[in-house]
């Protein structure tokens, strides 16, 4: 890609993510985003638009992360139902997933380096130049990874474009379905197949909250020593 066109791109892009975060902060997004109540209170507000703002701000929370997917998931699925605020949340995560990684392969380090920390970068980069579609189905999985700075990362390997759709299109739906339905507190299950999931569901985020470091720098450890292994 020209310079020129590159320059054109990342411009458009500075101006929609500006332009983006400049509404939602008008808009009190981020006053509301403390509870669950106050979110569903502040997308119902959008009506008749309510679905087309939700879409919106799902949208955004990939291309302006931080912006926590999976409560606006929750917040959705309690004013929507589960699944449409489901289908919602993972097309509007997924083409925001894929639009990152277009953008950082068209637009290469300069534009990572604009939403990605140095840090975050050194972190992850070699595993995923080694082992990018492992590494990336167990991420988008697992809740302790930062699914959408893993998928700006992405773009800058040799990963290809249908290929990491695919890994998208296979991992990133389950943890929206999980949060969409808490919120909308049914998936069309009997209570007594539910409150196992649900307790599995709790189960799993506290030991990610508690013991998400240590689970990632083992899995990061055991893939760089796979990679070491395979090099001798």
């Amino acid at each position: 890609m020209k310079h020129r066109q590159k320059l054109l791109i990342l411009a458009a892009l500075l101006l929609l993510l500006a332009g983006g975060g400049w509404f939602l902060y008008a808009s009190g997004f981020f006053r509301a985003a403390g509870s669950l109540d106050s979110l569903r209170a502040y997308i119902a507000d959008f009506a008749p638009y309510s679905h087309l703002l939700f879409f919106l701000v799902q949208f955004l929370s990939v291309v302006l992360a931080p912006i926590p997917s999976n409560i606006t998931a929750a917040a959705g699925g309690l004013l929507f139902g589960t699944w449409p605020a489901f289908l919602l949340t993972f097309g509007a995560v997924a083409a925001g997933s894929l639009l990152v990684f277009w953008l950082a392969r068209a637009l290469g380090r300069d534009f990572a380096d604009r939403l990605v920390s140095r840090k975050l970068s050194e972190k992850y980069q070699d595993v995923l130049r080694a082992k990018a579609p492992i590494f990336l189905i167990l991420a988008f999985l697992f809740p302790f990874f930062p699914d959408d700075m893993l998928c700006i990362l992405a773009g800058l390997t040799d990963l290809s474009f249908r290929r990491f759709a695919l890994i998208v299109l296979l991992t990133r739906p389950w943890g929206l379905l999980f949060a969409s339905a808490l919120g909308g507190s049914t998936l069309g299950l009997p209570p007594w197949v539910m409150a196992p999931i649900a307790l599995a569901g709790a189960a799993l985020f506290l030991l990610g909250m508690k013991y998400g470091d240590k689970m990632e720098e083992m899995l990061l450890r055991r893939l760089k020593g796979r990679k070491t292994g395979e090099t001798e």
